[in-house]
């Protein structure tokens, strides 16, 4: 399971037209669910998302996580994270859970990032989204729950 992390400003998500998740200051979250991964998979990723020490403190120093400034979460299902690029130009996803499945997961990352108080909005799984992000900083960070330790 990888996330892709940006911290915003603000950020939202829209499917047709309509405006289905909003936040502040906080985390933009990109999900991308691998075949083989597991509910422990989740409990890494969430856990280390909201402790990740990526705002700033008094001295400028990244000191702070997304729990410690109470910012928002938006988390956004994305199979093109699993994408296969070693071989040609065309991306292969056969490595991206199966969507039952990448659905399930995702869905408990949702709750369980939801149990940490903060405010989580989403986008809709498996649906053509736009997500229109304020990045801040720029700050971008990659996790992969393959890197645990």
């Amino acid at each position: 399971m990888k996330a892709l992390i940006q911290r915003v400003t603000s950020a939202s998500v829209s499917v047709s037209g309509e405006e289905v998740g909003r936040i502040g200051g906080g985390l933009c979250v990109f999900v991308g669910v691998a075949a083989g991964d597991s509910v422990k998979d989740v409990e890494y990723l969430v856990q280390k998302t909201i402790g990740l020490r990526i705002f700033a403190d008094e001295s400028g120093k990244f000191n702070l996580s997304v729990l410690d400034v109470k910012g928002e979460l938006l988390l956004v299902s994305q199979f093109t994270l699993i994408a296969d690029t070693k071989k040609g130009k065309r991306p292969s996803f056969t490595g991206a859970a199966p969507p039952d499945e990448a659905e399930h997961l995702f869905n408990e990352f949702v709750k369980q990032s939801e149990s940490s108080g903060l405010k989580v909005a989403t986008g809709r799984f498996q649906q053509y989204m736009q997500v229109e992000i304020h990045n801040d900083g720029p700050v971008t960070i990659m996790l992969n729950s393959r890197d645990k330790i």
